[in-house]
């Protein structure tokens, strides 16, 4: 009897473990490159771990197959998802994104996305998608091409949904108010 429960629960724990992550799997085709805004290869400049909110990567792109990014572009990431997998800087990826922001994307970790890993033995998305990495880059080359990056240029529109501070509203109220007030005196002595 002690024994039946002791399996159940070995049983259990690894059933468990094993649906941790499950992503489902896809084959590399050209339907499924359009499921992505942005396909991209490159390298990981650096990396801000999560805290309360989305991770941050920046990275150098080295060649474009999809989308219009820049030469260096940040790629948000959960780190609450089940097949999280930790960014370390100077990892080469392969990114398959969809656009958060103009100059974000946001990468689920159930997408095509891999890394390059120079040792053949450790790299597990070879046996999981069928195709080595460079496999999949002669057939991202071939399928949607290579695109040119934009110019790297600082958001301007960053900081145009920002509201003011209570110093900054009673000027602008103030002012204003004084433009009204000219306004009506000015009408009112020329258009009796």
């Amino acid at each position: 009897m002690r024994m039946k429960l002791v399996f159940t629960f070995l049983f259990l724990m690894f059933a468990y473990a094993g649906n941790a992550c499950q992503c489902p799997l896809t084959a590399l085709s050209a339907e499924e490159c359009n499921k992505y805004d942005i396909i991209f290869k490159g390298k990981i400049l650096s990396v801000q771990d999560c805290g309360d909110k989305l991770g941050e990567a920046v990275f150098e792109v080295e060649e474009l197959y999809k989308g219009a990014v820049a030469k260096e572009f940040k790629v948000l990431f959960n780190c609450n998802q089940e097949c999280f997998q930790k960014f370390n800087a100077g990892e080469e990826w392969i990114i398959y994104s969809k656009y958060k922001q103009i100059d974000k994307a946001i990468m689920d970790w159930c997408s095509r996305s891999r890394k390059y890993f120079k040792n053949d033995k450790e790299d597990f998305y070879t046996v999981t998608y069928g195709n080595d990495y460079f496999d999949e880059v002669k057939f991202l080359r071939q399928t949607l091409g290579h695109h040119r990056t934009l110019a790297n240029q600082p958001n301007l529109e960053a900081n145009r949904n920002q509201l003011p501070n209570k110093t900054q509203f009673v000027v602008v109220l103030i002012c204003s108010l004084a433009g009204i007030i000219l306004f009506y005196r000015l009408f009112n002595k020329f258009f009796k």
